[in-house]
């Protein structure tokens, strides 16, 4: 026998959206606890779990060769804080997940880098509205910035 619950909690209902947007207004920000999640996971499974979807997402980028410029250099994606964060570089035609500082940082909130890979917003618009912002060698991360804008990909998460 299987259970099911009332129509009015299904994922569709206007109640259960309105749930969902008083939630994440008065919720505390799970952001802190993301960062002692990420402190605590080791480089190694970090790797193993982003850069084959990575490498998936950009096959044919890779392929075209859009990447070569950015050989040897180091980048850091990081939610506004510090932490968590990932540092992405790029050798020998794949792209890797590394331990360290990134050359640059592209730093910003969660719905900011979730507006980006969902193509929502354009990424000039995400930076100039200081939603994203850019450290340390600027040119490199423009430079990634205006790739990816480039580039032809689409990013679905979970859809309900």
């Amino acid at each position: 026998m299987a259970f099911s619950f009332p129509a009015f909690l299904s994922a569709n209902s206007a109640l259960f959206e309105q749930s969902l947007a008083v939630l994440k207004e008065y919720l505390p920000s799970p952001v802190p606890m993301l960062g002692v999640i990420d402190r605590k996971i080791p480089v190694p499974c970090k790797q193993m779990f982003a850069e084959a979807p990575l490498n998936r997402l950009f096959a044919d980028a890779i392929a075209e060769g859009e990447f070569d410029d950015f050989e040897g250099r180091r980048i850091r994606l990081e939610i506004n804080g510090g932490q968590p964060g990932i540092t992405i570089g790029y050798w020998a035609g794949r792209l890797r997940v590394i331990e360290g500082p990134g050359e640059a940082t592209i730093r910003g909130s969660v719905s900011a880098f979730k507006t980006l890979a969902e193509r929502r917003q354009d990424p000039d618009q995400l930076f100039f509205q200081r939603r994203l912002v850019i450290e340390g060698d600027t040119e490199l991360g423009l430079g990634v910035k205006n790739l990816l804008d480039s580039l032809e990909w689409s990013f679905t998460p979970f859809k309900r």
